[in-house]
């Protein structure tokens, strides 16, 4: 067997790690899991843990999905490989096998895994991302405009069928975590940024 496909793996495991908890516990804070929205991510955390806790989730959920795609590329630039490895740490993080398999929705995460396949892709997200958010004031509607073209970015920026496939499956995960804010844009009572 050969070890790059073990990457994936440890892209997973990497994932799985979750940043909010492991602060929140290390802070002597209640569980994210267990209050305001439940989710374990970032936006949860500033609720009740400030601004430099949260800084410090994103900034943790960022790396586990930059991190095993760069490890991986250091031993080999095999498309399918590194597609495998950033759907691993994504996966990790909506699913982690250290947290009951109870993880967060992972906008971070995946921001991570796609500024490591493409630093450009990367970019062209989160400008998407921050001019969707300074228009409708709504970080929950620039994460699904993001996550809707996130595949048409990669088909542009990324050469193989891995990185597009991977991209997409992100992209719809993304999607399908935030059904419950979409139900909540729908209805008008989403909380918009800064509430």
């Amino acid at each position: 067997m050969r070890i790059d496909y073990l990457f994936p793996v440890l892209g997973y495991l990497l994932g799985s790690v979750s940043s909010a908890i492991v602060l929140a516990r290390l802070m002597g804070l209640k569980d994210p899991r267990l209050t305001g929205s439940g989710n374990p991510g970032a936006t949860n955390i500033l609720r009740y843990g400030g601004k430099t806790l949260a800084a410090l989730t994103l900034l943790g959920d960022v790396l586990k999905g930059v991190v095993p795609v760069v490890i991986a590329r250091a031993f080999t630039d095999e498309p399918l490989v590194l597609a495998l490895t950033a759907l691993g740490a994504f996966i990790g993080h909506l699913f982690p096998v250290f947290f009951r398999f109870q993880g967060g929705k992972g906008v971070a995460t995946a921001l991570g895994v796609l500024l490591a396949l493409s630093p450009w892709l990367g970019l062209a997200l989160v400008v998407t991302w921050v001019l969707v958010a300074l228009i409708s004031r709504y970080s929950s509607l620039s994460a699904l405009v993001a996550a809707l073209l996130a595949p048409f970015y990669a088909w542009w920026l990324l050469p193989g069928w891995p990185y597009l496939l991977v991209v997409a499956a992100i992209a719809a995960l993304l999607i399908w975590r935030h059904r419950g804010n979409i139900q909540r844009l729908l209805a008008g009572q989403e909380a918009k940024i800064g509430r």
